[in-house]
C-alpha cells in the first residue's frame, strides 16, 4: 500500500504535461500540489493552535559573527581567528545569559530586537550545531575513520540534510512534511492547508501524504494565479476560471489523468477555501516593510489570523531567506542581511502580539552550515558547525544550548584550521520542535532515524530543553 502511494505521489511530482489542457492547468495551478490521504491517528488532540515558522538562512550564515564571546580571553581569541572580519567589541550588543557561568556573549550590532528578546527570555541560541552521523573528533577526521555527513561543505547536500533530518543519505521526504503526516488529524479540516510555503516548492514540507500550499507574498496570491481574481481584466479571469472549472468537471478514462485532475480539483478547492477564510478575517494593523521578507511574514500573520476559519490547529510555515554565501564583502553583506532579519522578526512579533498568538508560535532558524572562522581575504568560505536561534513565547529563552566552542584555530574541535566540528547534532534540535508540535516520542525515531545515536526517546529529559513542552 505504501509503495503504491509513493508511486502515485512521484507520478504527480514528475508528470509531463501533454496537450494544451494539461499545460494550462500545470502553469496555472500546480503551485499547490497534494494527494488527499488519511493521516495516522496517533497524536493527542490539543485544543490550542500551534505553529512552527522555519526561517531558512540559505547560503550559510556566518553565525560566529552573529553570536560572539566577549569575556576578555575568548574575545581576544575570536579577534585573532577572525582577522579582518572581527566585529569591534565596543559595537556588540551584550546578552544576559543564564546558563554560561564565567562566560559572556553578545550579538552583532544589527540585531537589537533579538538582543531584547533574548534578555526578555523569549529567545535562545543553539550553539555549534550541524549535521552529524556520530560524535567525531579531529583525529578521526584526519585519520579518515570518522563517519561524516554525505556531501559535507556542499550547499545542495547540506540543505537537503537540514530539510530531511537525515545526514547519511539523500532522502526525498522532509521532516516538516513527515510531521504533518503524523499530526494531520489534529486539524478539523482534512485538506492540505497545514504546510504553507512563502518560498515555493521545498523539500522540508514534502511528506508521504502532504506537500506545501504555496503563497506569493508580493502578489497576495493564494495558490492559484488568476483563478477567480477580479481585476480590470476580470472578463479574462472569468473566462480562465470557467475554462478551468470545465476541465475539472470532466471525468477521464485514463487512471493517471484522473489522479492528476483530482489533485487539481483539491488545489482549486483549497484556493477557494483559503481566499474565503482571508476575506472573513479582519486585516491586521501591524505595519510591515515593503520587501519580500517582511511581506512574507505579513502573509504568514494573515494566514494565522484565519486559522479558525480554515479549521486548523497545527500549521508549519517555510520562508527561504537566501543570500548568505558571503565569499566576498562579508562584513557589509552580513550587516545588511542581519538588519533585515531583525526588522522582519520584530514586525512579525508585533503582529503575533496583535493576534494574541505570541505564546503559540515558535520561530526557528536553520542554515545549511556555518562559515570558516578565518577570512579568505574579503569574506568567508563554507564551514560546518554554526549557531541557530529559536524565538517565541514557547522558548525557554535567555540561554545558549549546546556547547559554544573554542574559536582557537588550533582547538580540538577545529579542523583544517578554520572549520568547527559540530558538538550538537541537528537531530536534537528538530526532535524538540517535533515534540512541541505534538508528535509522540514513539514516532521520533521514524522522523529522525539517527536520533538514537544521540538521544534516548525514553529519557525523562527533553532533547535540548529548548522549548516548554
Amino acid at each position: 500500500m505504501y509503495h503504491n502511494k509513493l508511486k502515485r505521489r512521484n507520478f504527480i511530482q514528475t508528470l509531463s504535461c501533454a496537450g494544451i489542457g494539461y499545460a494550462t492547468l500545470y502553469n496555472s495551478l500546480l503551485n499547490l500540489k497534494s494527494i488527499n490521504a488519511l493521516a495516522a491517528s496517533n497524536s493527542a488532540m490539543d485544543p490550542e493552535y500551534k505553529a512552527l515558522v522555519c526561517i531558512f538562512m540559505s547560503g550559510g550564515n556566518d553565525s560566529f559573527n552573529m553570536l560572539i564571546p566577549t569575556t576578555t580571553d575568548e574575545y581576544n581569541t575570536y579577534k585573532i581567528s577572525r582577522t579582518g572580519i572581527a566585529i569591534p567589541k565596543n559595537e556588540l550588543l551584550p546578552l544576559t545569559v543564564s546558563n554560561t557561568p564565567g562566560r559572556e556573549f553578545a550579538l552583532h550590532p544589527s540585531l537589537p530586537f533579538l538582543q531584547k528578546k533574548f534578555n526578555d527570555n523569549n529567545l535562545a541560541f543553539v550553539s555549534n550545531i550541524g549535521t552529524l552521523i556520530e560524535p567525531t573528533t579531529k583525529q578521526k577526521v584526519y585519520d579518515v575513520t570518522a563517519k561524516l555527513p554525505l556531501g559535507l561543505f556542499s550547499h545542495s547536500d547540506q540543505m537537503l540534510h537540514w530539510q530531511t533530518g537525515i545526514s547519511s543519505d539523500r532522502s526525498s521526504i522532509g521532516w516538516g512534511g513527515k510531521i504533518a503526516d503524523l499530526i494531520k488529524d489534529m486539524n478539523k479540516s482534512s485538506d492540505f492547508l497545514m504546510n504553507i510555503s512563502l518560498s515555493g516548492t521545498n523539500l522540508y514540507q514534502l511528506g508521504n501524504e502532504t506537500v506545501e500550499f504555496s503563497l506569493d507574498p508580493e502578489r497576495g496570491s493564494t495558490g492559484i494565479t488568476g483563478y477567480g481574481e477580479i481585476t480590470r481584466w476580470d472578463y479574462l479571469n472569468n473566462a480562465r476560471t470557467a475554462a478551468i472549472d470545465s476541465l475539472l468537471a470532466h471525468n477521464y478514462d485514463d487512471a493517471f489523468q484522473n489522479t492528476y485532475i483530482n489533485v487539481i480539483r483539491q488545489s482549486r478547492d483549497a484556493h477557494i477555501k483559503f481566499s474565503d477564510a482571508l476575506e472573513k478575517t479582519p486585516d491586521i494593523t501591524t505595519q510591515f516593510s515593503e520587501n519580500y521578507l517582511s511581506q512574507s511574514m505579513k502573509m504568514i500573520s494573515r494566514t494565522m489570523s484565519a486559522h479558525q476559519e480554515l479549521g486548523v490547529k497545527r500549521q508549519i510555515f517555510f520562508v527561504d531567506f537566501y543570500g548568505w554565501d558571503h565569499h566576498d564583502e562579508s562584513l557589509e553583506n552580513h550587516q545588511e542581511m542581519l538588519s533585515n532579519l531583525d526588522t522582519m522578526l520584530e514586525e512579525f512579533n508585533n503582529a503575533l502580539i496583535e493576534l494574541k498568538l505570541e505564546n503559540q508560535v515558535s520561530i526557528f532558524s536553520v542554515s545549511e552550515f556555518g562559515r570558516s572562522l578565518s577570512s579568505n581575504g574579503n569574506g568567508t568560505d563554507h564551514g560546518w558547525g554554526g549557531n541557530v536561534f529559536a524565538l517565541g513565547g514557547p522558548v525557554n529563552g535567555g540561554k545558549i544550548y549546546g556547547k559554544y566552542p573554542s574559536l582557537d584555530l588550533n582547538a580540538d574541535e577545529n579542523i583544517y584550521e578554520s572549520t568547527l566540528i559540530p558538538s550538537t547534532p541537528v537531530d536534537l534540535y528538530f526532535a524538540e520542535l517535533a515534540l512541541w508540535m505534538g508528535v509522540s516520542r514513539s514516532d521520533l525515531n521514524f522522523l529522525f532515524p539517527n536520533l538514537a545515536t544521540f538521544y534516548n526517546i525514553n529519557s525523562s529529559s527533553n532533547p535540548l530543553g529548548l522549548l516548554k513542552l
